[in-house]
């Protein structure tokens, strides 16, 4: 994967994983925590760069078990306009609505409803039935839970996730990160 073919490549430099928070998401590339978040596009931040997409990777729609949608297989973002999604604090709207459009296609309006900072919230909330999410595939693989049915949306495009970085940060190190991504081409998740 990226992360071996980046420390085969450049042994003199230690790439360390760690999760971001999706609320305030830049936040840790501000305050110089962290040298390169992977974050969902778009990113629109005037002191950010862009780098290359790293992985692609579909939505699923996350509703608890005994939920009135269970009784289908997959789901259209149609279905998004009839109940309240799980919303995160401190984030920019345009990128929220990369992840989740504030409306329909057909045009209905999607209530964001219930805040959550982080993972956990977000299936405690899904859980008890107070909202439902949408979120990023690889969220089964990780959050496999017997309380969760995750539904596959047959009419959305797969999230496209990139390097970012400060734009006065970028050094030879990021500068070979994002070599390697690009040499790589985007992964699919879904195939691994």
């Amino acid at each position: 994967m990226g992360a071996d073919a980046f420390r085969n490549r450049h042994p003199e430099w230690k790439l360390q994983i760690r999760i971001s928070p999706f609320s305030d998401p830049f936040a840790g590339l501000r305050r110089d925590d962290i040298d390169v978040l992977v974050a969902w596009l778009p990113v629109e931040e005037p002191d950010l760069i862009t780098g290359p997409v790293l992985f692609t990777d579909p939505r699923l729609l996350a509703v608890a078990t005994d939920h009135e949608l269970t009784r289908h297989t997959t789901g259209l973002l149609e279905m998004l306009a009839d109940f309240p999604h799980v919303d995160a604090p401190s984030r920019p709207d345009y990128w929220a609505d990369g992840f989740l459009p504030s409306r329909t296609p057909a045009g209905h309006r999607i209530e964001r409803g219930p805040l959550a900072r982080n993972t956990e919230e977000i299936l405690s909330l899904v859980t008890t039935g107070e909202a439902v999410s949408l979120v990023a595939h690889h969220m089964r693989r990780y959050y496999l839970r017997p309380d969760i049915t995750y539904l596959p949306l047959r009419d959305d495009d797969p999230l496209k996730y990139a390097l970012v970085w400060s734009a006065g940060a970028e050094n030879d190190m990021i500068r070979a990160l994002a070599q390697t991504v690009r040499d790589l081409g985007p992964l699919d998740l879904l195939s691994i």
